[in-house]
C-alpha cells in the first residue's frame, strides 16, 4: 500500500481547544474505542490519542490531549502532517469530535448508577467516558463484520491485517502510522487476497458487497441518520451477512445510537452478568431492557471494566 512521507519536524500547529463538557476520561473513551493497544489506527499513548484520518487533500496525523482534568476538561488537537490545509481543518474537527464523542451527554452514564446500585463503582471508575464511535461508516461494518462469531482478539488481529494490507500509511518522524482502509479498496480486493487477512470466505464475501455501496453513496451514514432505529435495524439486517448483532453494534458503535445494546453479544453479556451480580438462568435481556434508552452504555460499561481490570484504564479519581 502507499506510503506518505512527511517532513520529521512536522507540521505543529498550536492546539486547537476542543470543548466539552465535564467530566472527560480522554483514556477510558479512547481504550474502549480501541478495544486492545494493539489496534494499528486508533492509538492511544502517554495520555494523548494519535490516529491518521484521510480527508479529501490528503493523510492527516491528529493528536489529542486533555490538558486539564476530567472534571475541569481542556481538550486540545493538534495537526502533525504536512499534507494539512486549512480547508480539511474544519473537517478534522469535526470528525475529532464525533470519534470521541465530545458532543455526547455525559449524564446518562452517571445515571445507571444511579438506576442500579450494583453498577455504581464500574460508572464511578468510568466517570467521564463518552461513548466513542467509529470515524465512517466503512469502518464501522469494518469493524464489525470480521468479529462475528470470534473472539475479539481474533477479531482485532484480522482488522489488524487488513489496515496493514489495504490502508495507507504515513511516515512521522521515525514512525509509520496507519490509516484505515477506504471502502474502495475493499470493494475493489479479490476475495483470496481478503481471505489471506483472515476472514472467512463468506466475510471476505460480505465485507465486500457492503464496501461497494457505501463507496456509490447508496448505502450512507446519513440516510441512516434519518431513520428510527428501529427502521435502521431492519434496513442493515437486510444486508448479506448482517444479523441483529452485527446491525446493532454498527448502529452503537458506527451511528452513536445508544439507545441499543447489541443482541447477542456475548462477551458483554458475561461482563454485565458480573457487574450486575446475576445468576446463570436470570434473563439478562429483560434487565437491559430497563434501562431504556440508555441501554447502550451498558455495552461500554461491560468492556470498560474489562479493559480497567486489564490495567488499561485508570479509575477516575472520586
Amino acid at each position: 500500500m502507499r506510503r506518505v512521507r512527511a517532513s520529521a519536524q512536522g507540521e505543529n500547529i498550536p492546539g486547537t481547544r476542543l470543548a466539552t463538557r465535564a467530566p472527560f476520561h480522554l483514556e477510558a473513551t479512547v481504550r474502549i474505542l480501541q478495544r486492545r493497544p494493539s489496534n494499528p489506527v486508533d492509538i492511544g499513548e502517554q495520555g494523548r490519542y494519535r490516529r491518521v484520518l484521510t480527508p479529501a487533500l490528503g493523510l492527516t496525523l491528529i493528536e489529542v490531549e486533555n490538558l486539564g482534568s476530567i472534571d475541569d476538561p481542556d481538550v486540545r488537537l493538534c495537526i502533525r502532517c504536512d499534507q494539512a490545509r486549512d480547508a480539511t481543518r474544519v473537517g478534522v474537527g469535526q470528525t475529532v469530535r464525533k470519534v470521541l464523542g465530545l458532543d455526547a451527554d455525559p449524564a446518562p452514564l452517571r445515571n445507571l448508577g444511579d438506576m442500579e446500585h450494583t453498577l455504581q463503582s464500574t460508572v464511578l471508575a468510568l466517570r467521564g467516558m463518552r461513548p466513542p464511535r467509529f470515524a465512517n461508516l466503512f469502518e464501522a461494518f469494518a469493524n464489525v463484520v470480521p468479529f462475528q462469531q470470534l473472539s475479539l482478539d481474533a477479531g482485532v488481529a484480522i482488522v489488524a491485517r487488513l489496515v496493514d494490507r489495504f490502508g495507507q500509511r504515513l511516515e512521522y518522524g521515525a514512525r509509520r502510522f496507519h490509516a484505515f482502509p477506504a471502502a474502495s479498496a475493499i470493494a475493489n480486493a479479490p476475495v483470496q487476497t481478503l481471505r489471506s487477512c483472515g476472514l472467512s470466505a463468506r466475510k471476505a464475501q460480505v465485507l465486500r458487497s457492503i464496501a461497494g455501496p457505501i463507496e456509490s453513496g447508496e448505502l450512507s451514514e446519513d440516510e441512516l441518520s434519518t431513520m428510527s432505529t428501529d427502521e435502521a435495524l431492519s434496513t442493515l439486517a437486510e444486508l448479506p451477512g448482517i444479523g441483529p448483532w452485527s446491525a446493532g453494534l454498527v448502529l452503537l458503535r458506527g451511528l452513536g445510537r445508544t439507545d441499543v445494546f447489541p443482541a447477542g453479544d456475548v462477551g458483554a453479556m458475561r461482563g454485565l452478568r458480573g457487574l450486575l451480580r446475576l445468576g446463570p438462568r436470570a434473563r439478562l435481556d429483560r434487565v437491559v431492557e430497563r434501562f431504556g434508552n440508555q441501554r447502550g452504555y451498558l455495552y461500554f460499561c461491560a468492556l470498560g471494566e474489562s479493559l480497567r481490570t486489564k490495567g488499561l484504564i485508570h479509575a477516575a479519581s472520586p
